[in-house]
């Protein structure tokens, strides 16, 4: 669903302002590509707190709390 409107919003801009619908077509793969190693770091990053969260908690979890 959310592929078909992105093909209808395209149209659309397509029919108003072709060069700008055009010009759209060719950004969005390099906005694609630059934009996975900010994915990837996001993900380290997440990962990374999910550690520092689970080593704080320990000892609480070592006492019995399950929260």
């Amino acid at each position: 669903m959310k592929t078909l409107l992105f093909l209808i919003g395209w149209c659309i801009l397509f029919v108003l302002c072709w060069p700008l619908a055009l010009l759209a077509l060719i950004v969005w793969p390099v906005v694609w590509l630059i934009s996975i190693p900010l994915k990837l770091i996001g993900i380290s990053i997440g990962a990374v707190l999910a550690l520092v969260k689970t080593i704080l908690f320990l000892p609480a979890r070592m006492l019995g709390y399950r929260g």
